[in-house]
């Protein structure tokens, strides 16, 4: 008799959410992207793709609400251990993972809006949400809203199979366009 049997939903979760924090821990968002590389940018970036990964899964039900619910518990878990190791006092972790959850919850409900609307709606929920602490240029929020669109799209692809086991195959991330031509020569 085993002691400690191998749960698939939780190994899925565990799976499926270090995908997506190898995602958005690529640089390109930051150095080309003009994601922030602070504590925020980062948070913005977990919960974007996170966010993709929970979008898709609601067409996989029932199996899909269970294995979402392990994915948000464990990117929680985690985020309770990451603030107790940046020094977050015990009496505020807590506090502090309530407000994220809250946040986490708005980021949802944006970003849903912003693929089921055009994309101004789009662009102003990354705008405000995703790079709310710095200024993004008009071309890297265009860059992350194509990108978002293109990467709910690969996600529609991908077998349910493969993303009820944790299997996420995210796409490169995107690099703002060049000003086109004209633009630059404007500008001398």
């Amino acid at each position: 008799m085993a002691l400690f049997r191998r749960n698939p939903d939780r190994d899925a979760a565990d799976l499926a959410y270090s995908r997506v924090v190898e995602q958005a821990r690529r640089p390109v968002f930051f150095t080309e992207g003009g994601v922030p590389d602070t504590l925020d940018g980062r948070f913005e970036l977990i919960c974007l793709h996170a966010f993709l990964y929970l979008h898709r899964l609601k067409s996989e039900q029932p199996r899909g609400a269970a294995l979402g619910q392990r994915f948000f518990d464990a990117m929680f878990a985690d985020f309770d251990r990451s603030l107790r190791e940046l020094g977050t006092g015990d009496l505020s972790v807590g506090r502090e993972i309530k407000q994220m959850a809250k946040a986490f919850y708005g980021r949802i409900r944006a970003y849903e809006q912003g693929l089921d609307g055009g994309d101004s709606v789009l662009n102003a929920a990354l705008a405000r949400n995703l790079f709310g602490t710095v200024a993004a240029t008009p071309r890297q929020i265009a860059a992350m809203a194509a990108y978002l669109r293109d990467e709910a799209a690969r996600l529609r692809r991908q077998g349910g199979t493969e993303l009820l086991a944790g299997r996420i195959d995210f796409g490169p991330p995107p690099l703002p366009a060049a000003p086109d031509a004209a633009a630059a020569e404007g500008d001398s």
